[in-house]
């Protein structure tokens, strides 16, 4: 056991048992940057506290960032999208100011759904991911998922006499994304089952989703109208709907990479 002295300590010495005590205590920042900050300190003219307060301060901030990139890696992601990389001018329908209030997250806090709906190439996914990505960092647990991939699961999870377990696994997360939802007809079996996870976060935890139909035609996934009528409901009650549009920039960006190419081949 290391033995700490208020005298005649060298600074070798302070040194190899703060080392040793950060390793003990798992402080890797502190580890780190304490010899660079307590030789800064003097000529910072860093009062004692000043100087353990920036010790701990770094060691708060690296892990703060290293719980929030295990967030967004649990989450599932397929891909890294930020709002940063979003192209506001490129689709007119999407709000910058509406965007930016979503990434706040005030919505996930409050247990808001969120739709995305519109055209392949509008920007659903995009947002559907840079805006969960906020939720992430934020301190919210999130996953993603296709909406086929969650459905398969939960039908296995129904032959193998999981299906509670994997339903308040679901339950459990702040925020659960359903991509592609709308790309496949449900039979009513899986429709079911669907409608039995947002009922498990009704109210009490987030959805968002991302769809390339409109509500009206909802009904192609989800067969049973009454069905489709309560699973609409779950989730559009008291939350956000943005519509992308059926403008796809994505191939209009295309196009106009393979003009610019044409004429640099001719010129």
């Amino acid at each position: 056991m290391t033995t700490f002295h208020r005298r005649g300590i060298t600074e070798e010495a302070a040194e190899a048992s703060i080392y040793q005590a950060c390793q003990k205590l798992r402080l890797p920042t502190i580890k780190g940057q304490f010899v660079d900050l307590a030789a800064a300190a003097p000529r910072d003219q860093m009062s004692y506290l000043g100087f353990l307060a920036e010790l701990l301060m770094a060691e708060c901030d690296y892990r703060a960032r290293k719980a929030s990139e295990r967030r967004i890696k649990m989450a599932g992601f397929p891909r890294q999208k930020s709002l940063r990389e979003f192209d506001f001018d490129a689709n007119s329908n999407i709000d910058p100011a509406v965007i930016n209030t979503l990434a706040t997250s005030d919505w996930v806090r409050k247990h808001l759904p969120l739709c995305l709906i519109g055209d392949s190439g509008t920007g659903k996914s995009h947002l559907l991911i840079a805006l969960a990505t906020e939720a992430a960092m934020a301190g919210f647990k999130v996953r993603y998922t296709l909406a086929a991939k969650l459905v398969n699961e939960l039908v296995e999870a129904a032959d193998e006499k999981m299906l509670t377990k994997t339903i308040a696994r679901y339950g459990r997360v702040d925020l659960l994304c359903i991509d592609e939802l709308g790309y496949m007809e449900l039979d009513r079996h899986g429709a079911e089952l669907l409608f039995q996870v947002l009922t498990e976060r009704e109210e009490s935890n987030s959805v968002a989703i991302a769809s390339n139909e409109a509500f009206s035609g909802w009904t192609k996934t989800f067969t049973e109208p009454r069905l489709c009528a309560a699973i609409v409901d779950r989730l559009t009650y008291g939350g956000n709907i943005i519509e992308t549009g059926t403008h796809s920039y994505r191939w209009a960006k295309t196009q106009a990479q393979a003009a610019t190419a044409q004429k640099a081949a001719a010129g």
